[in-house]
């Protein structure tokens, strides 16, 4: 607790920190959330629901492959030193803007409702990669994890509570004086914009930018040369190697879950109040099952704790196939929750097993861009699988694919693997 106060009372930190508080309501209030709802009732709403799935599940893969593309790119930039903020400042202007731009998209106007959407989470993952870069200006290398978790935890409770707050706005309107449902969700775009602004602000003032040590150009070359060379170290490393490729897969299966749940259950014809409830669930259950998910991973091993995990998860895709009622979304959501946040702590601290201590900065830079914005594969797989067949409940069944080939690579990895490279 002495550590925790410790870190409350750094400015630095807590200012940094708190960005995440700032910029995780557009995950949850947006992206898992309303989105999902408002694009398939209110914009897409003249469209067959397998099709609005489809438009969503490819607008969330677009933006994904986007940033992917981008994030090497954009950490060379942040490499450089001198404008980490100045770049945060355009993305998280980008994604704020485009988060209120929300509001203002006219019923029945889907295209527009998915190219804002992608803009806005461009400006939300592209300023993520110089936020973690900034790490390093609040904290010295032996309390990163405790920064970065605590970061983590600011988060998913500011995420949290805005959230709760937007849900009561749609639940109960008259209460806050909105006439109805639908203004309560798109009021709820605005707030979202409004408290990431604020809370952003303190990064800003207080956390200092590091000193420039090139020049942006020259560091885009040099990040880039630098991406080609852990590529080829991962391949010399073989446990690593193998691990990123399990982790690449079934953490797409995870983040597509995420983003189209709402959407399949709406497909389903449940009630949108009662999937945003379900929400709510994964949100507070998820904070603390993490904590006690490390603790298990602790006891049993990291490999064990992570394979339950992807296991569970493509439990719950089987289950969701057959899913008929709002009590069997809540027990989802419950088991969700979970297991959610465990399998990507989990993901990190068995990666850094087979991480060479030379190169760890390189090394899980890589693990970063793959896990921060993997959710490619799998919306494309529900939105094809949809189309082709005329059905949902096969779109969301074709999550299994990235799980299982996630599952199956992971069985391949030997957790006792030295972090030394394989003999040639």
């Amino acid at each position: 607790m002495g550590r925790i106060r410790e870190m409350f009372r750094d400015r630095r930190v807590f200012s940094w920190a708190l960005y995440d508080w700032a910029n995780s309501v557009f995950a949850t209030t947006v992206m898992a959330g309303f989105f999902p709802v408002f694009f398939k009732q209110y914009w897409s709403a003249e469209s067959d629901a397998v099709v609005s799935t489809a438009q969503l599940g490819f607008a969330n893969s677009i933006a994904s492959v986007f940033i992917l593309i981008a994030a090497p790119i954009l950490g060379a930039i942040a490499d450089g030193g001198g404008a980490r903020k100045k770049y945060l400042g355009v993305f998280t202007a980008l994604g704020i803007v485009m988060a209120a731009g929300l509001y203002f998209v006219a019923q029945g106007d889907w295209a527009m409702a998915a190219l804002v959407y992608v803009l806005a989470t461009v400006g939300f993952s592209g300023g993520i990669v110089f936020y973690d870069a900034l790490i390093m200006s609040v904290s010295s290398p032996d309390r990163y994890d405790e920064v970065s978790c605590f970061g983590y935890s600011l988060g998913y409770i500011g995420g949290g509570i805005l959230f709760a707050i937007n849900v009561a706005m749609v639940l109960s309107p008259a209460t806050f004086g909105i006439p109805d449902s639908a203004a309560a969700v798109q009021i709820s775009f605005i707030t979202v914009a409004v408290w990431w602004l604020v809370f952003s602000i303190p990064l800003f003032r207080n956390v200092p930018e590091p000193p420039r040590t090139s020049g942006t150009a020259s560091a885009v070359a040099t990040g880039l040369r630098s991406l080609a060379k852990t590529i080829r170290e991962h391949r010399t490393h073989r446990m690593a190697l193998l691990f990123l490729l399990a982790y690449f897969f079934y953490i797409d299966g995870v983040h597509t879950i995420i983003r189209m749940a709402v959407d399949y259950g709406l497909a389903l014809g449940f009630p949108d109040d009662s999937l945003i409830v379900a929400l709510l669930i994964v949100q507070f259950v998820g904070f603390p099952a993490a904590l006690v998910y490390g603790f298990v991973a602790r006891r049993v091993g990291p490999k064990p704790t992570l394979y339950f995990g992807v296991v569970v998860y493509v439990a719950v895709t089987i289950y969701a196939y057959f899913m008929t009622s709002v009590i069997e979304f809540y027990i989802l959501a419950v088991v969700i929750g979970l297991v959610q946040g465990g399998v990507q702590a989990v993901s990190r601290s068995l990666y850094a097993r087979f991480v060479p201590a030379a190169q760890s900065g390189e090394f899980f830079g890589f693990f970063n861009m793959l896990g921060r914005f993997a959710a490619i594969i799998g919306p494309s797989l529900v939105a094809i699988t949809g189309l082709l067949t005329g059905s949902s409940r096969l779109g969301i069944l074709s999550v299994i694919v990235v799980l299982v080939i996630g599952a199956v690579l992971l069985t391949f990895v030997r957790e006792q693997e030295e972090a030394e490279p394989a003999a040639a």
